[in-house]
């Protein structure tokens, strides 16, 4: 039997089973600071619908080589009606082996567990921005031409290149056709990688790149700038005219002009930020930092918000305020742009990254206001135990998933507006001791 498994799976039943039988505390990241005792629940069905809900997610696979292979022969009929010529399927996917690492790393992906500030620090470092300015330099000629022509400012696209690969050092070394038939045999996610595999096939059709040059990461994110197949389908370019929309190169010039390419689709504007440090003014209303509170410059101006140098805010179009670690952290008002980077990433602290990146190689410097440095971020258990505790005490989260997304966020504004607490939406460890005490 595979001993790979579901490491995230057992983290949640541990502390899950803690929490039922009140016995003690799963295990905490490294980083906390203390022990964090786990009370027993007064709703276990919810805790009990977790474990259910993520064993079902995440069921254990038994795989090997001769069960890839019949999956091949299952899945040929179903490309080969998407298109996909028989003699390349045949010859692409006849040496495919099952990897087991690769569903292992699929399984225990780790949480996002670091704060704004930890992230940042790593993605805009000093020698990640030197780095930057160097890349940008070496590049430059061929960056301007991109801007000119997509419009995305050469820093934005570099930092993107920066984050994604560190600037081409790390692309990725696995067979992205492998990578993909394992992902796709595995059932947790068949129907995503079985569509990721047929558009990497047509990739292959269309003469972009030999099966053996197709490499990228073990998900099957590929090239400078990590596109998955079926973005690179719908955004690549060939930039150097060579006929080639090649991406895993030495030469960036393709990903570089595919990247801001795929940001000009989601509608990039030439020259607005992607968010800018504020100040906020004291008595400062926090239900308004809130990503659907959409206000000009006048009125966030009218509102007492201003830059770090005291002046009136410059026109850069509707924002609203972004509060990454509360009212004790940093202020940002974010733009349009900065909805179009998350279409690469999701997460705050990733976009937040991209674009100070980009302003730190443009010559920008850190980022002034302080965070709160004596807090940790939450484990995966104790967002769990978070979005229980909230949805049991009334403020119901909609979902018990470890994401700490618009609903968790609203509903802990909601339990600190009825505590007389500052509504920010952040949620700390210090948020969590208070409801366990409730």
């Amino acid at each position: 039997m595979r001993e790979a498994m579901m490491n995230r799976y057992f983290t949640t039943l541990t502390g899950v089973l803690t929490l039922l039988s009140g016995l003690g505390a799963a295990p905490l990241l490294a980083a906390g600071p203390m022990e964090s005792v786990r009370p027993t629940p007064r709703t276990a069905p919810i805790l009990a619908a977790v474990v259910a809900e993520t064993k079902a997610a995440a069921p254990e696979i038994e795989g090997d080589d001769a069960g890839l292979r019949a999956w091949v022969r299952a899945f040929r009929p179903r490309a080969l009606a998407e298109g996909i010529v028989a003699e390349l399927f045949d010859r692409t996917l006849d040496t495919v082996r099952y990897d087991e690492e690769i569903i292992r790393r699929d399984r225990n992906q780790s949480e996002f567990t670091k704060t704004v500030w930890d992230y940042l620090g790593t993605a805009t470092s000093d020698l990640r921005v030197q780095n930057g300015g160097k890349a940008l330099a070496q590049w430059q000629r061929t960056l301007e031409d991109i801007e000119a022509k997509y419009g995305v400012e050469k820093e934005v696209v570099t930092a993107i290149w920066g984050l994604e690969s560190a600037y081409g050092s790390f692309r990725g070394s696995d067979h992205v056709i492998n990578s993909l038939a394992t992902l796709a045999y595995d059932a947790r996610r068949a129907a995503f990688f079985e569509a990721e595999l047929i558009n990497a096939l047509r990739i292959l059709q269309a003469g972009d790149v030999e099966a053996d040059q197709m490499r990228g990461s073990w998900a099957g994110a590929m090239g400078h700038t990590q596109f998955m197949p079926s973005s690179f389908l719908a955004h690549a370019v060939d930039w150097d005219g060579d006929g080639r929309r090649d991406i895993w190169g030495d030469d960036p010039s393709d990903a570089l002009a595919s990247t801001a390419a795929y940001l000009k689709h989601f509608g990039w504007t030439e020259g607005q930020p992607w968010g800018i440090e504020v100040a906020l003014p004291e008595g400062f209303d926090y239900l308004l930092a809130d990503r659907s509170i959409i206000k000009s410059a006048e009125e966030w101006t009218a509102l007492g918000l201003t830059q770090l140098n005291g002046t009136a805010l410059e026109a850069h179009g509707p924002a609203s305020v972004l509060l990454p670690a509360g009212a004790d952290g940093a202020a940002f008002l974010i733009y349009d742009n900065f909805t179009v980077i998350e279409n690469y990433n999701t997460a705050d602290a990733y976009v937040i990254g991209v674009g100070h990146l980009s302003d730190r190689i443009g010559g920008a410097g850190p980022i002034q206001q302080s965070w709160p440095r004596d807090d940790r971020a939450l484990s995966f258990d104790e967002r769990i135990e978070l979005q229980t505790l909230l949805t049991e005490a009334g403020f119901d989260t909609e979902k018990i998933d470890a994401k700490i997304g618009p609903l968790t966020v609203n509903a802990v504004r909601r339990y600190q507006q009825a505590r007389g607490l500052v509504p920010d939406g952040y949620a700390p460890p210090r948020l969590l001791e208070r409801l366990r005490k409730e």
